[in-house]
């Protein structure tokens, strides 16, 4: 008769212990969840300070002119929109501001900086395009201008003499490597044709 009262005190300390792992992760999951709403609220306070700086350019720019949105959207990633094509985000970082432009070809990035004022002067300069875009527009000239002149055309030449410098360079790290294997696996032969020969 003893018998099934351990089972059931086995029962009972299987279902605590249980109930002890459930109790755990779930505090493990709070912390995880608090813990991602602070990453959440620091990347949309960063995008509030961007947005402050921006203050006096959104001001400036015409209330006819409905394309522009200038507003913090909440979510998994909040987002600072300038229009309905472009807005800011934070790096994976958190730290990174990146000006980005959905395009028919993907998204571009306009600009990408710790720097809170180089990050808002591009901002200023994609505005400044958009407006002249659309006073070409009503002029009749349809003219788009490229999204590729927000970007710095030296960052890139310098990009593609250094990915040729450092591809031209691999090769030859390649070439050297494979030439001291074959020597190592031939040294046996290479020093007995040198001792005939002398």
């Amino acid at each position: 008769m003893s018998e099934p009262v351990e089972d059931m005190n086995a029962e009972r300390q299987s279902g605590s212990r249980l109930a002890e792992a459930i109790r755990d992760v779930k505090n493990a999951v709070a912390d995880r969840d608090d813990v991602v709403v602070d990453i959440r609220e620091a990347q949309r306070t960063r995008l509030e300070l961007l947005a402050d700086d921006l203050k006096p350019v959104f001001a400036d720019v015409d209330e006819d002119d409905e394309r522009f949105d200038f507003a913090i959207s909440a979510g998994a990633q909040p987002r600072l929109w300038i229009d309905s094509v472009a807005h800011v985000t934070m790096g994976r970082d958190r730290r990174t501001y990146r000006l980005l432009r959905d395009t028919r070809l993907g998204r571009v990035v306009l600009a990408e900086s710790s720097d809170i004022k180089k990050v808002a002067d591009q901002v200023t300069r994609y505005i400044a395009e958009r407006v002249i875009e659309r006073r070409r527009m009503l002029q009749g000239e349809v003219t788009l201008l490229d999204p590729r002149l927000y970007v710095s055309q030296d960052n890139d030449k310098e990009k593609k003499g250094s990915s040729v410098l450092r591809g031209l360079g691999i090769i030859l790290l390649g070439g050297l490597v494979g030439v001291a294997v074959i020597l190592m696996l031939s040294w046996p032969q290479v020093a007995d044709m040198l001792g005939r020969s002398f």
